[in-house]
């Protein structure tokens, strides 16, 4: 629900501004303020679960969107439906990272790989199924039942958490770093708010400088303050594993970001570039899909029969490759190759998430795990916004070169390249890894 509810709304947007009497532009205020509202309370989820039980809080976490859900799909306006999907994003901020906390603290080292294969799954198919999935919805029933659906999963969730997560004693209380708490929100709202006027045509260039300023010098400052304060919100002390660092705050990064790119760059593509319907193009996406599903089975034996770096080394110019190739798709490319390209970039972009995001805890302490698991709910948001405005900005600017008043598919396929470059970057870096690394995690229980 959480990851879904990020994308599944973007092509509902007109539908819903017809019927709430607004324009589509101010819909648009109810991504950024999702993405906003989660952003800023991601960094408070180690602190939360720690002061009041994992447990509670991720069933008290998915109540509290299932039911900002059903104030979406009832909302009688504007103001409204913008104040409910605020509370979604804040309640969403608790409810990956407390999922996964669950989840790591019940599984032992050798089957953690198993784990994150099977948790990871859910982000990498809502991006790819968000956008034909609302259109679907909005076009064959109406745009509110994309929140109504949410109900029963809802409610199921909460019956499940309670049901099969184990309580476990609450942790030592520990202060609130309000100051923590506050220059960590306000870096990555204004961040992430920057990150999307850049993508916008209209946006005031001057404006988005602004707030990626404010974003960089508040995160600079939040950053300080983790060091010097002895319980900070923004907990770092797992950047000290090689490891973690890599996958999660610098290669991986650089990686995610990437791969974040083609979710938004290939349905338009297909719609502009080749004159598919949006239907078309959601098939399209569903074959990518397929290929991340079909990927799942075949990591784990294959990270335990040739370790993570080779694998993240390998797969990694795969990646890089696959990208190249969407890059180089055009309508008069058959139907059977455009399906085996977007396939293959599937297979790889699941191998290389779960690889980094299993190997990312391969040496952090179960005490520095809340820590780590917020600052890699932090990083994957950030690689995600990233990965649309870099798209846009690179789709802006070769329109700009070519002079053309509206987007041609050539600038679409500039844009995977630069995507592709992108993610040699990544992989170039991720062979600082050690030969050894995650090997105690690659050996079978």
């Amino acid at each position: 629900m959480e990851s879904l509810d990020s994308t599944i709304v973007t092509t509902a947007l007109p539908a819903i501004a017809r019927s709430l009497g607004e324009s589509t532009l101010d819909l648009t205020a109810s991504i950024t303020l999702y993405l906003v509202g989660m952003a800023a309370f991601v960094p408070t989820a180690g602190w939360a679960s720690a002061r009041f039980g994992a447990r509670n809080l991720f069933a008290a976490a998915v109540a509290v969107f299932t039911l900002a859900s059903l104030l979406c799909g009832l909302t009688p306006s504007l103001q409204v439906f913008l104040a409910a999907r605020l509370v979604q994003g804040i309640a969403a901020a608790f409810m990956s990272p407390v999922g996964r906390l669950v989840v790591l603290d019940q599984t032992p080292k050798s089957r953690i790989i198993d784990a994150i294969s099977l948790i990871v799954w859910p982000g990498l198919i809502a991006p790819v199924i968000g956008p034909p999935l609302g259109g679907f919805i909005t076009t064959y029933a109406s745009w509110r039942w994309i929140f109504l659906l949410n109900i029963p999963l809802g409610i199921l969730g909460v019956l499940l958490i309670l049901s099969f997560v184990p309580k476990h004693a609450r942790k030592a209380r520990t202060q609130f770093d309000m100051i923590g708490f506050l220059l960590t929100a306000v870096s990555l709202a204004t961040l992430l708010h920057g990150l999307a006027l850049v993508g916008q045509q209209n946006a005031s260039a001057a404006a988005a400088g602004l707030y990626i300023a404010i974003g960089v010098v508040s995160g600079g400052a939040a950053v300080r303050h983790a060091l010097r304060h002895p319980a900070p919100m923004l907990d770092l002390a797992a950047v000290r594993f090689p490891t973690f660092a890599l996958c999660t705050v610098s290669a991986g990064l650089v990686a995610r970001t990437a791969i974040s790119m083609t979710p938004f760059l290939l349905p338009l593509m297909f719609q502009i570039g080749f004159g598919a319907s949006a239907f078309e193009a959601g098939i399209m996406l569903l074959v990518y899909m397929a290929g991340n599903l079909a990927m799942k089975s075949l990591t784990t034996p294959i990270l335990r029969r040739f370790g993570f770096r080779n694998v993240l080394r390998a797969n990694g110019w795969l990646c890089v490759a696959s990208l190249v190739a969407c890059g180089a798709l055009t309508p008069a490319v058959p139907l059977a190759v455009v399906y085996g390209v977007l396939f293959a970039a599937g297979m790889t972009r699941s191998m290389h998430f779960t690889s980094v995001n299993t190997l990312a805890f391969a040496d952090v302490s179960s005490t520095e795990r809340a820590g780590a698991t917020t600052l890699a709910a932090m990083a994957q948001q950030a690689a995600g916004a990233l990965g649309v405005a870099l798209a846009s900005l690179a789709l802006g600017v070769f329109q700009a070169i070519e002079g053309t008043p509206l987007l041609t598919l050539v600038d679409f396929q500039r844009a995977l390249l630069v995507s592709a470059g992108l993610m040699a970057v990544g992989v170039v870096w991720m062979l600082q890894l050690p030969a050894d690394a995650g090997a105690e995690l690659a050996r079978k229980a």
